[in-house]
């Protein structure tokens, strides 16, 4: 076994493998960007060494830094984690020059499987049954486009060096196909330095299964089982879960198998997922699955695995990559019970699932019995818009799938989170989604379900804003008694004193941003706050900041502050059409200029944040107007990017 390794990850992941390398007594070698220096895997491991500034591309994604970093540091071994430089080939190979074991596969496997189209063909080669499509070298728009038309709508839109629903589009309409190519090109070129794509066909009731496999470098490959991780959006996972609902042991053996004999053809060595879309149209069946890609690395989803197997899956990486041969034969591993995972993101549900940074004012985890909480950061930290917002992953088990969905809601409601907003109550809302206990889901369950899992526009929680102006009331109140310290005066009372009638008056706010007004009556027993005659909720928690209240009720945050009438905030929005940007981000592309006519809802500009794209759109028919950016420069939150200004009614 190694002595030490280095942890070329930072968040959750790096976090993660800390604790199992702590516990097989190896020194643990962190590091770190600048927007990183006081994070948790720093202070985690045994020694930390920085290496560059916070973009990840001259950070975590710099080999030659972090080969130079674990030779000064003379760790044993690299562990990569997932995403960054996990399935890297030179990365890999780099390792080995450097005399440093590499806990991954061999490089040549990750080529194999890293290329989609060549995966593909491989795959074929093995008998693995693959999707019809085209995965060919041809990249020209026409030919890509008429080999859609061939395959037959909806098709899938996928980048051939992809991963994670980057440079991945799904087009319903034939004349839809040139602008989705076109943004599908991009990302890809932008996540992954590779453009290419290739075109497959759609399954209409998809269903994403995993299985989890493993390989030594003694030629032994079994498979742990399955995963669901058909609960997705924008091709993002959001719940996993295994067993996989449906999932009866002959058919677990077939998809098992195949994803065995898809590992032994590239020699593979390590952990590695097989990923299979199935069509659950008519349940899942031994002739309605096929291979889609294959994982060369640890998954985030790994520790549902985990909770059925008693497994640790770190500890397997770090054996196999010192030469051992597999702790277990095929026969030896069988689910037990039911785990679930859901990912815990800073990001707004109720406005497009926009990411949300910011300074994590509380954090307080839902624990309990069968509760697992997986994190990269603590109170007081801060998410940055550099790398991907996962606050946590929230992983339960329990003896049946009805009682390990329960479990997770529950934890997800008791979890406390204050600062950036968060998909907490989405996700314990799709815990509770009576189709999605029921089994009756597949990829495309929450996009059709948004309404009803509350991840549009919401009317404010008025319960939660006057509970945050009580709060306030009580901190004015306070602020004046210290002002006025000294013997006591009648008109020091700040209670809305008045020589006739009730003693009520009114509190201008803002909640979450928006201009509201609280009606404050004093009684006898105190005062009694009102939001257009909605009491406070007394249960909800109220977190305070110097200049506001983050009130959070059900898992959902409303940031209550009193109004300032001489600030632009506090008054009203002025209707000049302003395109502001909604999130940090770069600007990928502006499809307009000054003097452009557009119409309500025309894409104006595509901003990138998180590895993600959004679109800009237009508020309403008008000419463009004081555009301000141009591609490629950085943006912050909620700065203008241009106007749109309507065109004048026309008088009689």
């Amino acid at each position: 076994m190694f002595s030490s390794v280095l942890i070329a990850n930072r968040g959750e992941i790096a976090c993660r493998i800390a604790r199992t390398a702590k516990r097989l007594g190896m020194r643990t070698i962190a590091v770190y960007s600048d927007a990183d220096a006081q994070a948790l895997h720093v202070k985690l491991c045994d020694e930390a060494y920085r290496i560059g500034p916070p973009p990840a591309t001259e950070s975590y994604l710099l080999i030659e830094r972090i080969i130079e970093t674990a030779l000064a540091s003379k760790a044993d071994c690299i562990h990569p984690g997932y995403g960054f430089l996990s399935e890297k080939p030179d990365f890999a190979e780099a390792c080995v020059d450097a005399g440093i074991a590499f806990v991954g596969p061999p490089a040549d496997a990750i080529r194999a499987m890293g290329l989609k189209d060549r995966a593909k063909a491989l795959m074929e080669k093995a008998g693995v049954p693959v999707v019809p499509g085209y995965h060919g070298d041809q990249q020209e728009p026409k030919f890509l486009k008429r080999k859609a038309y061939e395959i037959g709508y909806p098709v899938l839109i996928k980048a051939v060096a992809g991963g994670g629903g980057k440079g991945m589009r799904r087009v319903e309409r034939h004349a839809d196909f040139d602008e989705a190519l076109e943004s599908a090109m991009r990302e890809a070129g932008s996540a992954f330095g590779d453009s290419r794509v290739l075109i497959e066909k759609y399954v209409s009731a998809p269903r994403h299964v995993e299985i989890q496999v493993f390989g030594d470098s003694h030629g032994n490959v079994i498979h742990l089982n399955e995963r669901d991780c058909s609960l997705q959006r924008r091709h993002q996972k959001v719940i996993e879960e295994a067993p996989a609902p449906g999932m009866s042991a002959d058919l677990r053996d077939t998809m098992g198998m195949a994803a065995v004999a898809a590992a032994k053809a590239v020699g593979y060595v390590g952990a590695g997922t097989v990923e299979f879309i199935a069509d659950g149209a008519n349940g899942l069946r031994p002739d309605g699955f096929w291979f889609m890609e294959m994982n060369t690395r640890l998954q985030v989803e790994h520790p549902v695995t985990e909770m059925i197997t008693g497994l640790d899956l770190v500890e397997w990486q770090f054996r196999v990559a010192a030469g051992e041969k597999l702790p277990k034969s095929q026969s030896e591993v069988a689910p037990r019970g039911h785990a679930v995972e859901a990912r815990l993101y800073a990001e707004d549900p109720e406005h497009g699932f926009l990411p949300s940074t910011g300074k994590l004012l509380a954090l307080d985890f839902g624990k309990g019995d069968g509760v697992r909480i997986d994190t990269g950061v603590e109170a007081g930290a801060e998410v940055s818009p550099y790398y991907d917002p996962m606050i946590a992953k929230v992983i339960v088990h329990a003896p049946a799938r009805e009682a390990a969905l329960a479990r997770l809601a529950e934890a997800l409601e008791r979890t406390i989170v204050a600062g950036p907003k968060t998909n907490l109550t989405f996700l314990a809302a799709l815990c509770r989604a009576p189709d999605f206990r029921a089994g009756d889901f597949d990829t495309g369950f929450i996009d059709r379900n948004l309404v009803q899992l509350g991840a549009v526009a919401q009317e404010p929680d008025r319960a939660a804003a006057a509970r945050g102006a009580e709060v306030l009331l009580a901190r004015e109140a306070a602020r004046i008694a210290r002002r006025h310290a000294g013997p006591p005066s009648p008109w020091d009372i700040a209670d809305a004193f008045q020589v006739s009638g009730a003693r009520d008056t009114t509190m201008p706010l803002l909640v979450d941003g928006k201009p509201a007004m609280a009606h404050v009556a004093y009684r006898p027993q105190g005062a009694v706050v009102l939001i257009d005659g909605v009491a406070a909720e007394p249960a909800a928690i109220a977190i305070e900041t110097p200049g506001s209240v983050h009130v959070l009720r059900g898992g959902r945050q409303t940031v209550v502050a009193l109004r300032d009438f001489e600030s632009a905030e506090g008054a009203e929005a002025d209707g000049d059409g302003a395109i502001r940007a909604p999130m940090h981000g770069k600007i990928l592309a502006l499809l307009v200029e000054n003097g452009s006519k557009v119409t309500k809802g025309q894409r104006l500009a595509v901003i990138e944040a998180m590895k993600m794209e959004h679109a800009l759109t237009a508020p309403h028919d008008g000419t463009v107007s004081e555009l301000s950016v141009t591609a490629g420069s950085q943006i912050a939150e909620g700065a203008k990017i241009m106007a749109v200004t309507a065109p004048e009614e026309k008088k009689d």
